[in-house]
């Protein structure tokens, strides 16, 4: 099979390996070796999560199959458990094919946890050793928090409705989400954000919010009793 192009972020206490073109498609490890092992161990999840826009989608057989084009120092970010670095190809202009590609890629990411959190809805979700972890609630409010956090880095202001459900304000947000990408690839964001922020380049952006709606897809797949 051809390459897969990954990028390293290498942490004090956690490293992950991600795919480039592939944005959701990321995991992390104690050391180099885990994490390449932990991302070809989830190739197959992730091709499950493409499945519902029928994305073609080579999984690895093993670490060999991917190529290092990028490696990375990370942060504080990186040692709490989210991949914090901008690669320097996320920089360069995105082409619109590419674009609408990692749209519909982040879209089926978006479906995956809908699905997780449909078959959650009658179960309940294994607490950890210490009785520990959200129920699915407040996993889905978090999720929404965080992705509103992640739109102010496209200098995006949203403000949740009260009274909403859960459900119907992940449809908000998701539409607020694309809405800001659009004006993003098209150049017209300023330099920082509206509190001085950083501004994230969007493939950057798509691959954060496609790794953090697939991490809790799969934790609320693995936690049901």
């Amino acid at each position: 099979m051809k390459s897969i192009n990954v990028f390293v972020e290498i942490g004090k206490k956690r490293i992950f390996v991600g795919a480039v073109d592939w944005p959701g498609w990321c995991r992390s490890g104690r050391d180099e070796k885990k994490a390449f092992q932990a991302l070809v161990d989830y190739g197959p999840r992730y091709a499950q999560a493409l499945h519902s826009r029928e994305i073609e989608f080579q999984v690895p057989t093993d670490a060999s199959d991917l190529m290092v084009i990028e490696r990375h120092d990370g942060n504080a970010t990186t040692d709490f458990g989210a991949p914090a670095i901008v690669l320097d190809t996320d920089r360069e202009p995105i082409d619109r094919i590419e674009f609408e590609r990692f749209q519909i890629i982040l879209q089926a990411c978006w479906q995956a946890f809908d699905s997780a959190v449909q078959r959650a809805a009658s179960r309940e979700l294994r607490k950890g050793p210490r009785g520990g972890g959200r129920d699915v609630d407040k996993i889905l409010d978090h999720v929404l928090e965080a992705d509103r956090g992640y739109l102010a880095r496209l200098a995006w202001k949203y403000k949740r409705e009260g009274g909403k459900n859960p459900v119907e304000e992940l449809s908000r947000m998701r539409q607020a989400i694309l809405n800001a990408l659009e004006v993003a690839v098209n150049g017209d964001l300023p330099e920082k954000g509206p509190r001085g922020g950083i501004i994230w380049p969007p493939p950057y952006f798509i691959r954060r919010v496609a790794w953090h709606v697939l991490d809790h897809t799969w934790e609320i797949e693995d936690r049901i009793v």
